[in-house]
């Protein structure tokens, strides 16, 4: 049995290394490299003739994320119309290898492929849509053939459209739900606050769903969300060094009922009044709560935005 065990375990690392077949070499610097990453450079610079330079003349550019099966691709010509594009609408513009990464060079032995070095990047590219003012700032993934006479032939692109979207939606103006000075859910927000102030918690968390969480903007991990349960306790400890005078609402609060995600949101200000206990120091703190809603009318997530500045100040 041991004989016929270790032929097997022979016979499989036979198999496993005769499946390893080289098909070139792969290069971390290389003349094609260079080619790509002056090319990117003058296109971000809005050089129209220099990128040109570096380009085929029967080059060709092709999203790597189009579903068109008959794509055909863009042309030498149709591709530096976009280099005047992007200079003429993008402020701050740059494209950059992405953090820890760089390009590679391969060249492959197979006999089609002895002409062409294939060039591989990771790169971020950010800018600021001039009109718009919505803000580039994503990875791209980008593919290149460089000929023999070291000019691109072939560029492929892959990157996420979410910005151009972004970007595109936003040279018209459209509404995105509606504001109420007046709904259920601002009574809500006003009967758990004042439930607070006259110290019927019972009745204050009920408001909540039980898996509601919580967010303090004064706390250093900015990710942190506590749960209902640990919110009470920061609640207890809060009461422990405070007296609660009174809390005054400012203005009134909005309720926004968002078309986009059918998000219901209801935001609030307040003047929360406290006598320190330590030193019976009077304390006026200005809060913001942003409450989020379910479709049964309660709180999933709250936001608390105020300074910790004040409630420190001696």
């Amino acid at each position: 049995m041991k004989n016929f065990m270790t032929t097997v375990l022979l016979m499989a690392t036979c198999i496993t290394y005769a499946q390893k077949k080289p098909n070139g070499t792969i290069y971390m610097e290389h003349p094609a490299i260079t080619t790509v990453e002056a090319m990117t450079q003058a296109f971000v610079s809005g050089n129209t003739d220099k990128v040109a330079s570096y380009l085929a003349d029967d080059f060709k550019y092709y999203s790597g994320t189009s579903t068109n099966k008959d794509d055909k691709g863009m042309d030498k010509a149709a591709y530096l119309k976009t280099v005047k594009t992007w200079k003429d609408n993008i402020d701050y513009p740059s494209i950059a290898r992405s953090k820890g990464a760089y390009p590679d060079a391969l060249e492959y032995k197979d006999a089609d492929q002895k002409d062409l070095v294939w060039v591989q990047t990771w790169e971020d590219i950010k800018g600021v849509q001039k009109e718009t003012g919505v803000k580039i700032d994503r990875p791209i993934h980008r593919l290149f053939t460089v000929n023999k006479d070291n000019k691109i032939k072939m560029m492929i692109n892959y990157s996420t459209s979410t910005v151009n979207d972004e970007i595109n939606q936003s040279f018209a103006d459209r509404t995105n739900g509606q504001i109420y000075n007046h709904h259920e859910n601002i009574n809500s927000v006003r009967k758990m606050i004042y439930a607070f102030e006259n110290k019927d918690f019972d009745k204050a968390y009920k408001y909540y769903d039980d898996k509601a969480t919580f967010i303090d903007i004064n706390n250093p991990d900015i990710n942190k969300q506590y749960t209902l349960a640990e919110q009470k306790e920061n609640d207890k400890k809060m009461f422990e060094m405070y007296d609660l005078v009174s809390i005054d609402q400012v203005g009134y609060p909005d309720y926004l009922h968002y078309e986009l995600d059918d998000a219901r949101v209801v935001q609030s200000w307040w003047k929360i009044r406290l006598i320190r206990k330590s030193d019976k120091k009077n304390i006026v703190l200005p809060m913001m709560f942003i409450d989020t809603f379910d479709d049964k009318g309660k709180i999933t997530n709250e936001i608390a935005y105020y300074s910790q500045k004040i409630l420190e100040v001696k």
